[in-house]
């Protein structure tokens, strides 16, 4: 007789990987945004680095994970037929802002929110409320009307992975030995991105950033074998996901709000071990205060820019979790998208905030003076 059942395991394995996510974003100051505010404004790419070193471990892991053939890497959702080039576009710039707004992502939020500080707290409610609205409520006509409609069918082409570009503009036909040319692809994919971060010494001294950048990408690796392995019973089964912070926080706060009528889901074990692990290293490192709002603007900024990201993230299908780590390490062609729209988001919310005028920060995004 099993131990536990197929969803007890899965739970057990969102919060083992939610604690830790939490501890190594808490411990490493991990934060998507902060890399890109170190980049911009002083020109320090370490925390770029351990990001960029965590996509290139969770791409080596999945691909292997593919190639090997036991975790259903297949049927993710970021290889499907569906090509939703402009949400991610649309998508990915909205959720940018709204990080740039917030000064962190939904990740960041949860981070945040564990070590006390009441800013980022409602930045969760309001990103649970307006993601979940985006997906499944009012909201959800707006993007089904406006953005969905527009999505490309690739059903030809077999799906959006770069591979299968690939296979279809060359007309390669590798047959049984598809997995091959992803493994392949995935090594060189991953392996430009281990030598954009190793190149740099400062990064190599940093055994902090390196060491978040390792466990990050593994525990995206972890999710996707997690379910796709232990959900393949055929019993029993459940469809493989990722890790992602835009609809688990609707999904976690529905299940906080409606305990007895619902059922804890892998990603709601997720998301509630990434704060329990987050709290504890807060706690141990004695992190542990009480922080709110400087006054009304910075609220309202916060306020829009948390609903930014929530609407943004549904739109595009994740956040710079969801879609530029667990997403690109499939080499879908989707994230990559979303994930450069993100960047260009937040480097434009960045000159935003900063000048307060959206034309300056326009001129400094393309790298013009704006007295030219």
């Amino acid at each position: 007789m099993e131990l536990f059942s197929t969803a007890e395991y899965l739970i057990l394995s969102g919060l083992v990987l939610g604690v830790v996510m939490g501890a190594t974003a808490r411990r490493a100051r991990f934060c998507t945004f902060g890399a890109v505010e170190d980049y911009i404004l002083i020109g320090k790419t370490d925390r770029l680095r351990a990001w960029a070193l965590a996509i290139a471990v969770a791409i080596l892991g999945v691909q292997l994970l593919l190639f090997s053939d036991v975790a259903r890497i297949d049927q993710v959702f970021y290889l499907g037929p569906v090509f939703g080039l402009l949400g991610a576009i649309v998508g990915g710039l909205l959720f940018g802002l709204g990080m740039a707004m917030v000064g962190t992502c939904g990740y960041g939020v949860i981070i945040r929110a564990a070590g006390g500080d009441l800013k980022s707290l409602c930045n969760f409610l309001v990103l649970a409320v307006s993601g979940y609205m985006t997906a499944r409520g009012l909201f959800s006509i707006f993007r089904n009307g406006l953005i969905d409609r527009f999505d490309f069918e690739l059903t030809p082409i077999k799906g959006q992975g770069v591979p299968h570009f690939l296979e279809w503009a060359f007309g390669i036909d590798t047959g049984p030995q598809s997995s091959f040319l992803w493994l392949g692809f995935g090594f060189l994919f991953g392996g430009a991105l281990l030598y954009f971060c190793f190149k740099d010494k400062n990064f190599r001294a940093s055994r902090r950033d390196v060491a978040a950048g390792i466990l990050i990408g593994l525990c995206v690796v972890g999710a996707f074998g997690a379910t796709g392995y232990l959900g393949s019973d055929p019993f029993d089964e459940v469809r493989v996901q990722a890790i992602s912070y835009v609809l688990p926080l609707g999904d976690s706060l529905i299940y906080l709000m409606t305990y007895s009528g619902s059922v804890i889901t892998f990603p709601v074990a997720l998301v509630l071990g990434t704060f329990l692990g987050s709290f504890i290293m807060a706690y141990w490192c004695n992190e542990l205060r009480f922080e709110s709002y400087d006054g009304v603007r910075e609220m309202r900024r916060h306020m829009l820019g948390a609903m930014a990201m929530g609407a943004g993230g549904i739109t595009a299908h994740g956040c710079t979790i969801g879609q530029g780590i667990s997403g690109v390490s499939t080499l879908a062609l989707s994230p990559m998208i979303a994930l450069f729209s993100i960047f260009v988001g937040a480097s434009f919310g960045l000159h935003w905030v900063l000048s307060g005028s959206a034309r300056e920060a326009f001129d400094l995004l393309l790298g013009r003076s704006f007295n030219d």
